[in-house]
C-alpha cells in the first residue's frame, strides 16, 4: 500500500508534536506535491484575524501545501486548553472517533499525505469511553513518537511505544526534542532509547532560547514514511 500519511503523538503534552509535525510536512513536501495537516482536536485557542483558532493549527496550516476546509484539518477546536474530554465537557459538546475519523477521510481526497498531530500523549480520552489512540488505530497509519527529553523520558518513552505496539500500529521512528536546557545526561539518554526503542531516531531537535523553525529542522525519513 503506498504511503499516504502517518499520526504523531508524545510522550505527554508540550513535548513538541506541533513543530515535529510541521517539519514532518516540510520534508515530506519534497517527496509529494499535495501535503496537509490534520489536528483532529484542538484544546485552547486564540483570536486570530477575527476567529477563534488553534496555534496548532495555524502551524500545520503553515506548513502544507493544499488549503483544506477548516471543518476537515480541526473538525474539533474547543475554547479551554484542558484536557480534550473535558474541554468538550465544558463546552456542551461530544466528541467521537467516529466523527474524526470521517474529516480524515474526507481530508484525505485534498491531499496525497495526511499528517495527524494527536493531542497530549498516546492514552488521551476524548470522550468517556474513546480516546485518541482509538482514532489512530482506525487511521492505521504509521506512528512518529516525539520524545521531549527531560528527567523520566525513558519511561515515558518506552511505556508508549509499548502501548502503541499493543494498539497494532507500527512504531515508524522517534524525534528526540530537547525540551529542558538543563536535562543532565541527555547524550546518555538518547543512546538509550537508540538501543531500546523499536525504531529508528528520525531527526533531533536541539534546546533554543527562541523556538525553532519546523523548515529548520533535519529529520531522516526511511523509505516507509516517503513511499
Amino acid at each position: 500500500m503506498a504511503f499516504d500519511g502517518c499520526f504523531v503523538t508524545g510522550t505527554d503534552t508540550g513535548v513538541g508534536k506541533t513543530l515535529v509535525s510541521a517539519a514532518l510536512l516540510h520534508t515530506l513536501a519534497r517527496h509529494h506535491r499535495r501535503v496537509v495537516g490534520m489536528k483532529p482536536v484542538a484544546a485552547g485557542l486564540i483570536e486570530h484575524q477575527g476567529q477563534w483558532v488553534s496555534e496548532d493549527v495555524l502551524a500545520l496550516r503553515a506548513a502544507s501545501t493544499v488549503v483544506a476546509p477548516a471543518d476537515l484539518d480541526n473538525p474539533v477546536a474547543l475554547p479551554d486548553a484542558i484536557a480534550p474530554h473535558l474541554a468538550a465537557e465544558r463546552a456542551g459538546r461530544t466528541v467521537t472517533v467516529a466523527e474524526l475519523l470521517a474529516a480524515h477521510r474526507a481530508l484525505r481526497a485534498h491531499a496525497d499525505v495526511v499528517v495527524v498531530e494527536g493531542a497530549g500523549g498516546w492514552r488521551v480520552p476524548v470522550n468517556d469511553e474513546e480516546t485518541l489512540a482509538d482514532l489512530a488505530r482506525a487511521i492505521g497509519a504509521p506512528v512518529v513518537l516525539v520524545v521531549g527529553l527531560r528527567l523520566g523520558c525513558l519511561n515515558h518513552a518506552l511505556l508508549t511505544a509499548e502501548a502503541i505496539r499493543a494498539d497494532g500500529l507500527a512504531l515508524a521512528g522517534w524525534v528526540a526534542n530537547a525540551i529542558d536546557p538543563d536535562m543532565p545526561c541527555r547524550e546518555e539518554n538518547i543512546d538509550t532509547l537508540r538501543r531500546w526503542l523499536p525504531a529508528p531516531l528520525l531527526g533531533r531537535v536541539p534546546w533554543q532560547a527562541a523556538a525553532p523553525k519546523a523548515h529548520d529542522i533535519a529529520l531522516e525519513l526511511p523509505h516507509d514514511l516517503v513511499g
